[in-house]
């Protein structure tokens, strides 16, 4: 059968042999070698192991219904442990000696500013989720697309929910010492401080940094209403706000997705170390007020329930690597190959792809594809099968 758009979301990715020209007869009995590179261990693991989970499910999933045009998807993984080296290293066998058709990863932006360049060298079609601006360039890196927001739009969000909804005037600033936490840190500080607030405090933190009551203690010595935290190591997270307790501080925290993830809560020295803290999120993966999510996503969920966990992750990392496996396994369809020019071509030409984590737009000037609107803050202790309810403070 035909790969439809909701294939792999409600129907089966099916065998489309008939009628293979025969160049694709010649490749059908090659296996669509697709690269899934990121941390699986270490302090920065909890995103790809939510990832990992739905592409794992994904892939089997389509194998089991006879593949892509009778070829089977074969899933090579490597664990980067969060080292840029290891990640290079990675990347350079996937591209070089295994011949991915096409890679998802990695999921750390200091990994992936030292692994694009490689992807680009070899012309594998790259689907990213990082956030780092520089890392989506179509002049620069013509084969690398973003399922995500770029930082920019996270930055935005939290900016805005801090200054506009909760008016908080002076703010810290407190990020961990990855190349995405130093940047994020960064940028986060000049944006606040063109806004006209004031930035009292500002750190990069050591990601396994055991002790981080001495950066709160400073952080509330100089008066901040509130922390915008970027870091994406649950671990640092948990630290933070069990630290922020310990202290007596009740002052809001904002900031990376991270921290409404179900294994912050594993962390915690008290549940209620988790109130008032605020995560960027998504209208995708965002219950309404009658405690509902939109219906492709609860659909979803209701088919993988049981099949793998979704209560210490989050479920825009779910979602995002079901779409990333089927915008690959869509492309090598409806095209006939996979080559990678065609791959491209046709990521290119998407106008409004429905995904689950997000409806993309690329185009060949433009692969940043995630919409803005659909980008809010979420309640971090409000998690149930990943999802989570929307920041108070919102209009309705």
């Amino acid at each position: 059968m035909s790969v439809t758009r909701r294939g792999v979301l409600y129907g089966s990715l099916g065998a489309a042999a008939a009628g293979l020209s025969a160049r694709q007869a010649a490749a059908a009995g090659e296996p669509i070698r697709f690269g899934w590179l990121t941390a699986l261990t270490g302090a920065n693991s909890a995103p790809g192991l939510g990832y990992d989970r739905s592409i794992r499910y994904t892939v089997n999933k389509i194998n089991a219904a006879g593949g892509i045009n009778g070829r089977k998807i074969e899933l090579i993984t490597r664990d980067s442990q969060g080292d840029p080296a290891k990640a290079v290293n990675a990347a350079m066998e996937m591209a070089s000696n295994l011949k991915v058709h096409a890679v998802f990863g990695p999921v750390n932006s200091g990994e992936a500013l030292a692994t694009t360049p490689i992807f680009t060298r070899f012309k594998i079609p790259s689907l990213g989720i990082c956030v780092v601006n520089s890392l989506i360039d179509p002049v620069k890196f013509p084969n690398a697309f973003r399922l995500s927001p770029d930082n920019s739009q996270w930055d935005d969000a939290v900016r805005h929910y801090l200054l506009d909804i909760l008016k908080a005037k002076k703010v810290a600033v407190i990020g961990d010492n990855t190349g995405f936490g130093t940047m994020a840190t960064a940028l986060a500080v000049e944006n606040f401080k063109k806004a006209g607030a004031e930035v009292v405090y500002d750190a990069v933190i050591e990601a396994n940094a055991q002790d981080v009551s001495p950066n709160l203690i400073r952080a509330r010595s100089a008066g901040a209403e509130a922390i915008a935290c970027w870091s994406d190591s649950t671990g640092l997270d948990a630290r933070l706000m069990n630290a922020r307790g310990q202290i007596g501080w009740d002052v809001v925290m904002a900031g990376h997705p991270a921290l409404g993830s179900g294994d912050v809560a594993h962390l915690l020295e008290k549940p209620e170390y988790w109130n008032k803290v605020y995560t960027v999120g998504y209208r995708s993966c965002s219950f309404d007020a009658a405690g509902k999510l939109p219906p492709r996503q609860a659909a979803y969920i209701e088919e993988v329930r049981g099949k793998f966990e979704l209560q210490d992750t989050l479920l825009w990392w779910v979602l995002a690597g079901v779409d990333a496996v089927t915008l690959v396994a869509e492309a090598v369809q409806k095209t006939g190959s996979s080559d990678s020019d065609k791959i491209i071509g046709y990521w290119n030409s998407q106008k409004k792809w429905p995904g689950l984590y997000g409806d993309y737009a690329f185009s060949p000037q433009e692969h940043n594809g995630y919409p803005t609107n659909d980008i809010v803050m979420s309640a971090a202790n409000t998690s149930r099968d990943g999802a989570l309810n929307i920041a108070p403070g919102y209009a309705s």
